[in-house]
C-alpha cells in the first residue's frame, strides 16, 4: 500500500509559525470532501484548536527535523504501509481507537511480507512485541479481537485512506 502526500510542512498549519528543530509537531490524515487525502502539519501545543473538514484518517507526534540541503523531498512524499506503521508505532503518538486499529492491521500485514517479526506478548498479555527488520527496533502495539467488526473497521478506514469507488457504504458488502 503506497499513498503520495505532501511532505512535512516547514511551518504550523494554524499559525503559519515555521516549525523549530525539535519541536513537537502532530500531523493529521484528513480526506476532504472531495475524496483528496490532505497531510496537516500543527504544532502540538496548537492541536486542541485543530478543526479538520473532512474524515480523519489518522494522526501522529513526531519531533520535528528540518529537510537537508539537497535531501529528495519527493521520497518523503510517498507514504507506505511501513512508514504509516513507524509513525502510528511511535510512543510519542497518541493511542486512538482509529490509529490502535490501524497500527493492528498494519502489523499483521507487516508481518506476512516479513518487513516484521513477532516476539511475543507483553508480561500483561495485552501487546503484541514485533522486530522491525531493517532497524531492529522494537514496538508494542494492543492486542485486539480480529473479529468481523474490526475488518469492517478497518475497511472502512483503509477506503478513507486510499479511495474506493461508492465510497465507504460499498465496503460494507457482507
Amino acid at each position: 500500500m503506497d499513498l503520495s502526500l505532501q511532505p512535512q510542512a516547514p511551518a504550523c498549519f494554524l499559525t503559519q509559525q515555521p516549525f523549530v528543530e525539535g519541536q513537537r509537531v502532530t500531523s493529521f490524515l484528513i480526506r476532504g470532501k472531495t475524496g483528496e487525502v490532505m497531510r496537516y502539519d500543527v504544532l502540538e501545543t496548537e492541536r486542541g484548536k485543530f478543526e479538520q473538514e473532512g474524515s480523519l484518517v489518522c494522526s501522529w507526534v513526531r519531533v520535528f527535523k528540518p529537510r537537508k540541503a539537497g535531501e529528495n523531498a519527493e521520497r518523503e512524499m510517498k507514504l507506505t504501509a511501513e512508514a504509516l506503521f513507524l509513525n502510528l508505532a511511535d510512543p510519542a503518538t497518541e493511542a486512538t481507537a482509529e490509529n490502535t486499529r490501524l497500527l493492528q492491521f498494519l502489523a499483521l500485514m507487516l508481518e506476512r511480507k516479513r518487513v516484521l517479526k513477532p516476539k511475543g506478548r507483553t508480561a500483561d498479555g495485552g501487546r503484541s512485541i514485533y522486530e522491525h527488520a531493517k532497524s531492529k527496533q522494537l514496538f508494542e502495539v494492543a492486542v485486539g479481537e480480529l473479529s468481523p467488526e474490526f475488518f469492517i473497521q478497518v475497511q472502512e478506514q483503509l477506503s478513507v485512506l486510499v479511495g474506493v469507488p461508492g465510497g465507504a457504504s460499498a465496503a460494507k458488502v457482507v
